[in-house]
């Protein structure tokens, strides 16, 4: 008997990896760093296989992830389904080969028996209605082997909702867990991607305890540990840093780099983002949207692609309903044009497998 088998009641949701397109980026929640990586200011020492667990099971999860503010339903509708007893888990099932490339078993094992005994215990979080709730646990419960070829586990609420339930959080490039094989260099990325745009400075040993090192002076600290995070971030993420140092202080200055590897991918991305600047100045102007207006949905635009995609399908719902009623489309303006498509949007989410199961998930952009 399987794990799922014996603890149905426990389990309100199963999650598998698909063969879909992996995306560049993930979007790692501020709070799961704060509380997983980084509990009490000091960077775990996760092995690199299981932060590709990490990184595998956000993939897994990524079309559920949202901001409460942007989609205060779709919170709701987690407390319903994950936070109302005791002891609730998802279950997560992911290929091992994602894990371990090379197809080490002993590498997939160590992995999972890392997540399921690091930070093991109980957690408290409390629900929308004020109720507590508790779980026991790590990350990760009860790994399984009973598809060749793939792990299943469980993740219990409480870890769930800091990955799904996202208010603040990084993009983090998906492939860096294979292209660094340093642990401690994509932890290094991690925290980089949280650190303001003007950069920090902190005290050596601050950044020793932080990283879990023992330099003795700024200098060792940033020729011998900085120096080859640069270089592994300049080769495959898209933030590097510049340091410098002045006694023990360590100032580290974060920068945008683009990747020398792949340039097509470059100039696509800078045409992509030309085009959604573009596209919204057209709607701005067209539709006479003011500015106090146009701020959720701008950001909802530019930065989820999938509810761009929604929104321009609710467009072109919105100009093929509007010439069926001989309309003009210029009817609609500011707010008004807005809440239209805001209909439209729920009219259509409400079509997709997404919108059956959860049919109060939608964006929202007004």
């Amino acid at each position: 008997m399987s794990f799922y088998d014996k603890d149905l009641r426990l389990i309100r949701k199963k999650f598998e990896s698909r063969n879909d397109r992996i995306p560049e980026q993930i979007r790692l929640g501020n709070h799961f760093v704060d509380d997983f990586i980084f509990g009490d200011s000091e960077a775990a020492d996760i092995p690199i296989n299981a932060l590709r667990v990490i990184f595998n099971i956000i993939i897994i999860i990524a079309n559920e992830q949202f901001r409460p503010e942007d989609r205060p339903k779709q919170l709701s509708l987690f407390d319903e389904e994950f936070e109302t007893d005791n002891n609730v888990f998802a279950c997560i099932k992911i290929r091992n080969n994602k894990i371990s490339p090379s197809g080490s078993t002993k590498q997939v094992i160590d992995a999972y028996e890392f997540l399921t005994k690091f930070k093991m215990g109980w957690y408290k979080s409390t629900n929308s209605k004020g109720k507590e709730i508790k779980t026991f646990g790590g990350l990760i419960s009860s790994p399984s082997y009973d598809e060749r070829g793939y792990t299943t586990f469980l993740i219990s609420s409480y870890w769930l909702k800091k990955l799904m339930v996202i208010p603040e959080y990084n993009y983090i490039l998906y492939n860096l867990v294979y292209n660094i094989r340093n642990n401690k260099h994509v932890i290094f990325a991690i925290w980089l991607a949280k650190i303001p745009d003007h950069g920090t400075t902190v005290r050596l040993s601050t950044l020793n305890k932080k990283f879990g090192l023992n330099y003795k002076s700024a200098n060792d600290f940033c020729f011998k540990f900085l120096k080859p995070a640069k270089a592994s971030l300049h080769n495959f993420n898209n933030l590097s840093f510049n340091f410098k140092y002045s006694n023990d202080l360590i100032s580290i200055i974060p920068y945008q780099i683009r990747l020398p590897a792949d340039q097509t991918r470059i100039v696509e991305d800078s045409a992509k983002q030309s085009d959604i600047t573009n596209r919204l100045r057209y709607l701005r102007k067209r539709y006479n949207l003011l500015e106090q207006e146009i701020q959720q949905f701008e950001y909802q635009y530019k930065m989820i692609p999938q509810t761009r995609e929604m929104i321009e399908k609710a467009f072109s719902e919105f100009k093929r309903t509007s010439r069926a009623g001989k309309e003009k489309t210029t009817d609609y303006e500011g707010i008004k044009f807005l809440y239209k498509i805001q209909e439209l949007i729920i009219m259509l989410y409400r079509e997709t497998k997404m919108g059956k199961l959860l049919p109060n998930g939608y964006p929202v952009i007004v």
